[in-house]
């Protein structure tokens, strides 16, 4: 059975200073590194002979407004089927610089995932085929999953509970 210390243990070795840090939670290990490290640290996976992390669940945006330097962030969460295992690989950007190498080349279900996390958190996905928005209308000059972005305004008339019979 695989377990995240040996995976913890061969990616200190393969990766060393260029890993951050590593956290876990309900058995699921997140592994925190760099954005140059990242696509080969999953290709490594993907290729590794134990391993065999080769399904890409999801690839997700998040801000962390607070976090300088490093705003945004790319969470990519993996599955080995062989060994039914998890894991994540977590990178954070500058909103100033949201560029993050493309891996729709290892995993091409990142192709709208990418365009999901670009449209909605302005993550610049380096080197992708087709990088523009997936649900968005291309005019927008704003990205709605940002926590800048301002929630709607409590006193619109249409949002009355009274009108929906609450």
């Amino acid at each position: 059975m695989l377990s995240n210390q040996e995976i913890a243990d061969d990616l200190l070795a393969q990766y060393g200073d260029k890993i951050a840090g590593f956290e876990e939670h309900h058995e699921i290990m997140s592994v925190f590194t760099t954005v140059e490290t990242a696509k080969p640290m999953i290709a490594y996976l993907y290729n590794h002979p134990t391993f065999k992390f080769q399904y890409l669940t999801d690839l997700a945006g998040i801000h962390y407004p607070d976090n300088t330097g490093g705003e945004l962030s790319v969470v990519y969460h993996l599955h080995s089927w062989t060994h039914n295992h998890r894991i994540m690989i977590r990178i954070f950007v500058p909103i100033e610089a949201p560029d993050v190498p493309t891996i729709v080349d290892l995993h091409k279900s990142a192709n709208w995932m990418e365009r999901e996390a670009y449209d909605f958190f302005g993550i610049n996905f380096v080197g992708h085929p087709n990088l523009i928005r997936i649900l968005n209308i291309e005019e927008m000059d704003y990205f709605p999953m940002r926590k800048e972005f301002p929630l709607e305004d409590a006193t619109r008339q249409d949002k009355i509970d009274a009108l929906f019979g609450r």
